[in-house]
């Protein structure tokens, strides 16, 4: 198959890009670099089936030749970077949707769309189911990022009620593994840095949030899984619902990084979510997937990557 995917030079998108070629399709990234990395995909511009196109999706998508799945993974991730040019971010999530759906109506191609956990923002049900709502504050500075991605899936929704237009939702929660950026600011990647240099780990809040960490791969297995069903349009949860306090996941980055950092406490940024845990049944049911990797063989491969 043909397949763009947008957002492809970053963390997750590499991941993808790097498994569907393993897998014998003919990729095309679509990425503006705004907060990744070239060398993400650096491995793949050697294979014949791979190309890069540098575009912003805020402004129509004109890729030649016909596509049949479109990743739209095209969206900052992480508050510091959604939040660095929050109107570009709403923009992104928005504007940059309907130019992906767009691009699918005219190829007749089927979308996937990378939404968040965010959606639920700071929830009152826990775990969180895809029925659930959320608990989201429309002023707030993490808005343009949670609200931009309730739009895109409002998008998504009627694009296929109106246009026909073959859409599948997953909901991503936390993710980590090698290939994250050194300076997005999530708490995985801070942790591990802080622990590898002996800086003392920055703790936001008592550290009794919970969080919910998946590995990459995890993530990748259930997008494909969910692009290739036929039926199901989702939403539906992709994490692991193995759940930690972030104070939990400090003690285990010092032991494995053989680190003698010391925690220090800041205050809790505002809208931070209490608790993140996925419901997985839906997953389970519908596309017989669950995470095999657990945080004690995740974080060491994670750990190895930053050491070197």
């Amino acid at each position: 198959m043909n397949i763009l995917i947008t957002g492809g030079s970053g963390f997750i998108g590499s991941h993808l890009g790097e498994k569907l070629l393993a897998n014998g399709h003919d990729i095309t990234i679509v990425d503006n670099f705004f907060s990744s990395k070239v060398e993400n995909v650096a491995r793949l511009k050697s294979n014949p089936n791979f190309k890069i196109v540098v575009h912003d999706i805020t402004y129509p998508i004109e890729v030649p030749g016909h596509f049949d799945q479109v990743y739209n993974l095209a969206c900052p991730a992480s508050p510091v970077w959604y939040q660095k040019d929050p109107v570009h971010t709403i923009r992104t999530n928005v504007l940059g949707m309907i130019n992906v759906l767009d691009f699918a109506r005219r190829n007749n191609a089927r979308v996937l769309q990378a939404s968040t956990s965010e959606v639920y923002g700071d929830p009152m049900e826990h775990p969180q189911k895809e029925t659930y709502r959320g608990n989201v504050n429309t002023l707030g500075p993490r808005a343009c990022y949670d609200e931009g991605k309730r739009a895109a899936e409002t998008l998504c929704m009627d694009y296929h009620r109106q246009y026909g237009v073959d859409v599948r939702i997953v909901r991503i929660f936390n993710t980590y593994g090698p290939r994250m950026a050194s300076d997005d600011g999530r708490v995985v990647s801070n942790f591990i840095l802080q622990a590898l240099a002996g800086k003392p780990i920055t703790m936001y809040g008592s550290g009794s949030q919970t969080r919910s960490f998946q590995y990459v791969s995890d993530l990748i297995r259930g997008f494909i899984l969910m692009m290739n069903q036929d039926g199901f349009i989702g939403p539906v949860n992709i994490g692991n619902p193995n759940e930690f306090t972030i104070k939990q996941l400090a003690e285990k980055v010092i032991a494995l990084c053989g680190s003698k950092s010391e925690i220090i406490y800041e205050a809790l940024p505002e809208d931070d979510p209490k608790q993140r845990q996925p419901d997985i049944s839906i997953a389970k049911e519908k596309l017989g997937w669950e995470p095999l990797v657990m945080l004690d063989e995740g974080l060491p491969k994670t750990i190895e990557y930053f050491r070197t």
